[in-house]
């Protein structure tokens, strides 16, 4: 464990070849479901709402996924601290801390009350009886947010210098998208910003393998942590994987469902197909 709000996972118990664990990261960071006694104290809904900001139990999917990779999970709730936004994310309606006029520049996710400490869910609406002092929330940051963000980029940093390539897998869920053909996964690069092309295609590639619908950045194309780590000029590729929450869960989107294993076998070969290029790619550029 890496800090108490996260867990750090390397290599497979039993291997020592810590070479063998490639050059992709694994990153779960909205499953935690540790909740802190200050966020059941400040509810002003009953606890089963702070549900709705989680994705529900993909860090099981992401544990029997996979194999050797480097994986960080974070076990703190969303509801606590998000990690998919900036530390400039903060909402002045709930983090006595924060000030719109300081803000760069209020994103769509911040106006509707999901910032960097959310306010609110749409199905619960507002989800705190009092407003958090700026003390708290910074302590937030300092014993949780920051040392994820390090211990990520160290990750990545450590994959690139070995194999001149990282690639960065960043695993959530999402609700059903709708009936009939839509996408039950969506994979997101930031528009290419993120992520080098041939990674996405390879991903991509792999889930409709599995037969599965896949959409390519719509609607979700990634956030802070595909920003703030994606670096594909410098070798380092960030892709965002969104999974359909019925396609591992129960009728209830509550319990791991008859369809677990099959989706921890789908995500298990987008991490083998994109080691794969990335080795392709890191052989093709020493050859150069």
């Amino acid at each position: 464990m890496a800090s108490p709000s996260f867990e750090r996972l390397d290599a497979m118990p039993g291997d020592r070849d810590f070479a063998r664990r490639g050059p992709v990261i694994l990153s779960v960071p909205h499953a935690g479901r540790d909740y802190p006694p200050a966020l059941d104290e400040a509810l002003r809904v009953p606890a089963a709402a702070l549900h709705l900001l989680e994705d529900r139990f993909v860090d099981m999917v992401a544990r029997a996924a996979r194999d050797r990779q480097p994986t960080l999970i974070q076990t703190v709730p969303r509801a606590w601290i998000d990690l998919n936004r900036s530390e400039q994310e903060r909402d002045p309606k709930v983090d006595a801390g924060a000030d719109w006029t300081t803000q760069p520049r209020a994103s769509a996710k911040l106006r509707s009350g999901l910032g960097l400490v959310p306010r609110r869910t749409g199905a619960a609406g507002d989800l705190w009886r009092r407003r958090f002092s700026g003390a708290e929330v910074e302590a937030r940051i300092v014993a949780d947010y920051r040392p994820y963000h390090a211990a990520l980029a160290g990750l990545l940093e450590g994959a690139r210098e070995r194999f001149g390539v990282a690639v960065l897998l960043d695993l959530h869920s999402m609700p059903p998208l709708g009936t009939g053909e839509g996408a039950r996964v969506v994979l997101g690069d930031r528009f290419g910003k993120a992520a080098g092309a041939r990674f996405v295609a390879r991903a991509e590639e792999e889930v409709r393998r599995c037969g599965v619908p896949v959409a390519i950045n719509t609607p979700y194309a990634g956030a802070h942590i595909l920003e703030r780590h994606g670096a594909p000029a410098r070798g380092i590729h960030a892709i965002q994987l969104e999974l359909d929450r019925s396609l591992y869960l129960d009728a209830a989107l509550d319990q791991p469902g008859p369809g677990f294993g099959e989706t921890a076998a789908l995500v298990a070969r987008v991490l083998s197909a994109l080691a794969d290029e990335a080795l392709s790619a890191a052989c093709q550029m020493a050859a150069e």
